[in-house]
Protein backbone atom coordinates (compact mmCIF):
# COMPACT_ATOMS: atom_id res chain seq x y z
CA UNK A 1 0.00 0.00 0.00
CA UNK A 2 1.76 3.28 -0.95
CA UNK A 3 -0.06 6.72 0.53
CA UNK A 4 0.50 10.00 -1.18
CA UNK A 5 -0.34 13.11 0.79
CA UNK A 6 -0.77 16.18 -0.36
CA UNK A 7 0.13 18.54 1.45
CA UNK A 8 1.41 22.07 3.04
CA UNK A 9 2.99 20.78 5.85
CA UNK A 10 5.02 17.15 5.06
CA UNK A 11 6.77 16.89 7.84
CA UNK A 12 4.01 16.80 10.30
CA UNK A 13 2.87 13.85 8.08
CA UNK A 14 6.09 11.89 7.97
CA UNK A 15 6.95 12.08 11.76
CA UNK A 16 3.94 11.05 12.67
CA UNK A 17 3.61 8.28 10.42
CA UNK A 18 7.12 6.70 10.49
CA UNK A 19 6.59 5.59 14.41
CA UNK A 20 5.32 2.45 15.91
CA UNK A 21 3.35 0.00 13.94
CA UNK A 22 3.06 2.46 10.96
CA UNK A 23 6.53 3.03 10.98
CA UNK A 24 7.47 -0.38 10.78
CA UNK A 25 5.50 -1.31 8.57
CA UNK A 26 7.45 1.18 6.60
CA UNK A 27 10.77 0.09 7.24
CA UNK A 28 9.69 -3.87 6.01
CA UNK A 29 8.61 -2.29 2.65
CA UNK A 30 4.75 -3.07 3.47
CA UNK A 31 3.87 0.67 3.28
CA UNK A 32 5.01 3.73 2.01
CA UNK A 33 4.96 7.27 2.97
CA UNK A 34 5.18 10.01 0.20
CA UNK A 35 4.18 13.52 2.22
CA UNK A 36 4.84 15.97 -0.90
CA UNK A 37 4.66 19.59 -0.46
CA UNK A 38 2.18 21.72 -2.48
CA UNK A 39 4.37 24.74 -2.04
CA UNK A 40 6.57 23.06 -4.72
CA UNK A 41 4.36 23.78 -7.47
CA UNK A 42 3.41 27.18 -7.20
CA UNK A 43 4.30 29.44 -9.89
CA UNK A 44 4.55 31.94 -7.42
CA UNK A 45 7.80 33.40 -6.44
CA UNK A 46 7.12 34.11 -3.26
CA UNK A 47 5.74 30.35 -2.55
CA UNK A 48 2.18 31.69 -1.91
CA UNK A 49 -0.21 29.08 -2.63
CA UNK A 50 -3.63 31.09 -1.83
CA UNK A 51 -5.41 34.30 -2.63
CA UNK A 52 -8.53 35.98 -1.33
CA UNK A 53 -11.80 34.43 -2.81
CA UNK A 54 -13.95 35.51 -4.91
CA UNK A 55 -16.96 37.41 -4.14
CA UNK A 56 -15.72 38.72 -0.66
CA UNK A 57 -15.67 36.98 2.48
CA UNK A 58 -13.16 36.05 5.54
CA UNK A 59 -10.12 34.15 5.12
CA UNK A 60 -8.07 32.43 1.91
CA UNK A 61 -8.66 30.36 -0.22
CA UNK A 62 -6.13 27.48 -1.73
CA UNK A 63 -5.54 28.16 -5.31
CA UNK A 64 -5.85 25.24 -7.84
CA UNK A 65 -3.02 25.16 -10.15
CA UNK A 66 -0.78 23.60 -6.96
CA UNK A 67 -2.90 21.54 -5.86
CA UNK A 68 -3.84 20.38 -9.62
CA UNK A 69 -0.31 20.50 -10.75
CA UNK A 70 1.26 18.53 -7.20
CA UNK A 71 -1.31 16.16 -8.10
CA UNK A 72 0.14 15.09 -11.64
CA UNK A 73 3.30 15.00 -10.42
CA UNK A 74 2.06 12.25 -8.08
CA UNK A 75 0.66 10.50 -10.61
CA UNK A 76 3.05 10.84 -13.26
CA UNK A 77 6.27 10.16 -10.98
CA UNK A 78 4.94 7.27 -9.19
CA UNK A 79 2.71 5.62 -12.53
CA UNK A 80 -0.51 6.10 -10.78
CA UNK A 81 -3.43 4.96 -12.85
CA UNK A 82 -7.01 6.17 -12.11
CA UNK A 83 -6.04 6.62 -8.23
CA UNK A 84 -8.57 7.38 -5.50
CA UNK A 85 -7.97 11.07 -4.11
CA UNK A 86 -9.20 11.66 -1.11
CA UNK A 87 -10.09 15.16 0.06
CA UNK A 88 -10.60 15.70 3.67
CA UNK A 89 -13.34 17.62 4.00
CA UNK A 90 -16.54 18.32 6.85
CA UNK A 91 -18.64 17.90 3.81
CA UNK A 92 -18.09 14.40 3.12
CA UNK A 93 -19.50 11.13 3.65
CA UNK A 94 -18.20 10.12 7.64
CA UNK A 95 -15.43 7.94 7.80
CA UNK A 96 -15.84 4.57 9.37
CA UNK A 97 -14.47 1.03 9.33
CA UNK A 98 -16.41 -0.26 6.75
CA UNK A 99 -15.47 2.66 4.54
CA UNK A 100 -11.43 1.77 5.92
CA UNK A 101 -12.03 -1.92 4.46
CA UNK A 102 -12.99 -0.92 1.13
CA UNK A 103 -9.81 1.54 0.95
CA UNK A 104 -7.64 -0.96 1.83
CA UNK A 105 -8.18 -3.09 -0.95
CA UNK A 106 -6.40 0.07 -3.09
CA UNK A 107 -2.53 0.11 -4.02
CA UNK A 108 -2.26 3.40 -4.10
CA UNK A 109 -4.06 6.61 -2.08
CA UNK A 110 -3.81 10.13 -2.75
CA UNK A 111 -4.92 12.51 0.38
CA UNK A 112 -5.38 16.31 -0.14
CA UNK A 113 -4.96 18.52 2.85
CA UNK A 114 -6.84 21.83 2.71
CA UNK A 115 -6.17 24.48 4.66
CA UNK A 116 -7.52 28.22 5.26
CA UNK A 117 -11.13 28.63 4.21
CA UNK A 118 -11.09 25.52 2.07
CA UNK A 119 -9.73 24.79 -1.79
CA UNK A 120 -10.46 26.50 -4.87
CA UNK A 121 -13.90 24.01 -6.32
CA UNK A 122 -11.76 23.68 -10.00
CA UNK A 123 -9.66 21.46 -8.57
CA UNK A 124 -11.40 19.92 -6.60
CA UNK A 125 -13.86 18.49 -9.59
CA UNK A 126 -10.83 17.81 -11.66
CA UNK A 127 -9.08 15.35 -9.25
CA UNK A 128 -11.11 14.53 -6.40
CA UNK A 129 -12.82 11.10 -6.53
CA UNK A 130 -13.93 11.08 -2.63
CA UNK A 131 -15.22 13.73 -0.32
CA UNK A 132 -14.71 11.95 3.36
CA UNK A 133 -15.23 13.59 6.92
CA UNK A 134 -13.68 12.10 10.31
CA UNK A 135 -16.70 13.57 12.77
CA UNK A 136 -18.48 16.91 12.69
CA UNK A 137 -16.64 19.22 13.60
CA UNK A 138 -13.52 21.68 12.07
CA UNK A 139 -9.91 21.54 12.62
CA UNK A 140 -7.17 23.92 10.95
CA UNK A 141 -6.11 21.48 8.64
CA UNK A 142 -6.76 17.98 6.93
CA UNK A 143 -3.24 16.61 7.95
CA UNK A 144 -4.84 15.12 10.93
CA UNK A 145 -7.53 13.84 9.28
CA UNK A 146 -5.79 11.84 6.58
CA UNK A 147 -3.30 10.21 9.61
CA UNK A 148 -6.16 8.97 11.51
CA UNK A 149 -7.63 7.40 8.23
CA UNK A 150 -4.31 6.18 7.20
CA UNK A 151 -3.40 4.67 10.46
CA UNK A 152 -6.63 3.40 10.49
CA UNK A 153 -6.75 1.58 6.33
CA UNK A 154 -2.90 0.18 7.48
CA UNK A 155 -4.39 -1.79 10.10
CA UNK A 156 -5.84 -3.69 7.72
CA UNK A 157 -3.31 -4.46 5.10
CA UNK A 158 -2.23 -7.76 5.36
CA UNK A 159 1.10 -7.99 7.28
CA UNK A 160 0.89 -4.66 9.26
CA UNK A 161 0.04 -6.08 12.11
CA UNK A 162 1.84 -9.30 12.19
CA UNK A 163 -1.42 -11.39 13.70
CA UNK A 164 -3.76 -11.79 10.76
CA UNK A 165 -6.41 -11.95 13.26
CA UNK A 166 -5.53 -8.70 15.64
CA UNK A 167 -7.49 -6.43 12.98
CA UNK A 168 -10.85 -9.05 12.84
CA UNK A 169 -11.27 -9.14 16.69
CA UNK A 170 -11.24 -5.24 17.75
CA UNK A 171 -14.33 -2.66 17.80
CA UNK A 172 -16.76 -2.43 14.51
CA UNK A 173 -14.76 -5.73 12.73
CA UNK A 174 -17.99 -7.25 13.41
CA UNK A 175 -20.66 -4.19 13.64
CA UNK A 176 -20.16 -4.14 17.21
CA UNK A 177 -17.72 -2.61 20.35
CA UNK A 178 -14.68 -4.75 21.24
CA UNK A 179 -15.50 -6.41 25.04
CA UNK A 180 -13.26 -5.89 27.81
CA UNK A 181 -9.74 -6.73 27.92
CA UNK A 182 -7.46 -7.68 31.22
CA UNK A 183 -4.12 -8.77 31.73
CA UNK A 184 -1.64 -9.75 34.80
CA UNK A 185 -2.02 -9.84 37.83
CA UNK A 186 -5.35 -11.50 38.12
CA UNK A 187 -6.29 -9.38 40.91
CA UNK A 188 -5.23 -5.25 41.00
CA UNK A 189 -6.61 -3.56 44.27
CA UNK A 190 -9.39 -5.91 45.04
CA UNK A 191 -10.99 -5.66 41.09
CA UNK A 192 -10.36 -9.36 39.92
CA UNK A 193 -10.13 -10.67 36.28
CA UNK A 194 -13.78 -12.12 35.07
CA UNK A 195 -12.75 -16.28 36.21
CA UNK A 196 -13.87 -17.59 32.52
CA UNK A 197 -11.12 -15.84 31.04
CA UNK A 198 -8.92 -17.66 33.40
CA UNK A 199 -10.55 -21.29 32.54
CA UNK A 200 -8.87 -22.15 29.30
CA UNK A 201 -12.21 -23.20 28.02
CA UNK A 202 -11.74 -21.83 24.27
CA UNK A 203 -15.15 -22.14 23.66
CA UNK A 204 -16.73 -20.54 26.92
CA UNK A 205 -14.40 -17.41 26.45
CA UNK A 206 -15.88 -16.86 23.09
CA UNK A 207 -19.70 -16.44 24.23
CA UNK A 208 -18.32 -14.43 26.92
CA UNK A 209 -16.63 -11.81 25.03
CA UNK A 210 -19.52 -11.76 22.42
CA UNK A 211 -21.61 -11.66 24.99
CA UNK A 212 -19.95 -8.69 26.45
CA UNK A 213 -19.60 -7.10 23.37
CA UNK A 214 -23.22 -7.15 22.85
CA UNK A 215 -23.91 -5.54 26.05
CA UNK A 216 -21.20 -3.10 25.89
CA UNK A 217 -22.41 -1.81 22.51
CA UNK A 218 -26.08 -1.77 23.43
CA UNK A 219 -24.90 0.71 26.52
CA UNK A 220 -22.32 2.84 24.59
CA UNK A 221 -23.50 2.64 21.23
CA UNK A 222 -27.18 1.69 20.77
CA UNK A 223 -27.33 2.92 17.53
CA UNK A 224 -24.74 -0.05 16.55
CA UNK A 225 -26.89 -2.54 18.24
CA UNK A 226 -29.62 -1.83 16.50
CA UNK A 227 -27.82 -2.21 13.51
CA UNK A 228 -26.18 -5.43 14.39
CA UNK A 229 -29.67 -7.19 15.72
CA UNK A 230 -31.40 -5.75 12.48
CA UNK A 231 -28.51 -7.49 10.20
CA UNK A 232 -28.72 -10.25 12.51
CA UNK A 233 -32.46 -11.12 11.66
CA UNK A 234 -32.52 -10.76 8.24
Amino acid sequence: MRFHVMTLFPDMINSAMNTSITGRAIESGILSINAVDIRDYTLDKHKRVDDYPYGGGAGMVMQAQPVVDCYRAIVKDNNIKNPRVIYLTPQGRTFNQEIARELSKEEDLIFLCGHYEGIDERALELIVTDNISIGDFVLTGGEMPAMIMMDCISRLVPGVLGNGDSSEDESFSDGLLEYPQYTRPDNYEGLGVPEVLLSGHHANISKWRHEMSLARTKERRPDLYEAYIKNKNI
